[in-house]
């Protein structure tokens, strides 16, 4: 049975159709056509269309294009960081007006060295490995993580990656340098889990 998705095309700059899968295999569509259906928000290339992949035999492919660059990334880090020490102080703050003693608040208070990045980096594996596939601070810049196949990933994988981020720190932050020095932008930490930030598409 033919899938029951029909799409719009974008020939020579402008929308036409619908048309069926049918009708797309007489247009002899390339890769890097533009489609939408009615459930997608914004057009996509045809390679980023899971079922045109499969029907076409094409490969999923990130240009360059789309890599997120340094600026971005450095910014939604320091919206991220700002965000989640804002939460962990607030939190500390009305704990401390119901407890009685200074050692008791000088411990709250240096408790947050460790509850901070601790709850940045749980909250860095879930958020990347949600449908979202970023922070709120990369949600702002439209920007996300993925593999290197352009996909979602994993809680696993997320953790993997956040893990790594301790070799971009080793490095006198070096590390996050990197991607200044290859063609898709990773820091090392990216390199050594296989992931990617990329921008969201078409904005």
């Amino acid at each position: 049975m033919e899938p029951a998705n029909s799409y719009l095309l974008v020939v020579n700059g402008k929308p036409q159709g619908p048309f069926s899968i049918t009708q797309l295999k007489e247009f002899k569509i390339k890769s890097g056509d533009f489609v939408k259906t009615d459930a997608m928000d914004d057009y996509k290339e045809a390679h980023e269309v899971a079922e045109l992949r499969e029907l076409f035999g094409f490969h999923k492919q990130i240009l360059l294009q789309y890599f997120a660059s340094f600026d971005q990334r450095l910014l939604a880090s320091a919206v991220d960081w700002f965000l989640v020490s804002g939460v962990c102080m607030v939190t500390a703050f009305i704990v401390s007006l119901f407890v009685n003693g200074r050692l008791v608040l000088l411990s709250i208070a240096f408790s947050l060295f460790v509850i901070i990045p601790l709850v940045n980096l749980i909250y860095h594996i879930v958020m990347e490995s949600s449908a979202k596939q970023g922070t709120y601070g990369k949600q702002l810049l439209k920007i996300k993580v993925c593999d290197l196949e352009g996909d979602r990933l994993t809680t696993a994988h997320a953790l993997g990656r956040n893990l790594a981020k301790i070799f971009s720190v080793l490095t006198l932050f070096i590390g996050y340098l990197y991607s200044f020095f290859n063609k898709r932008q990773q820091s090392l930490h990216d390199v050594i889990a296989g992931t990617l930030v990329v921008k969201d598409r078409l904005v």
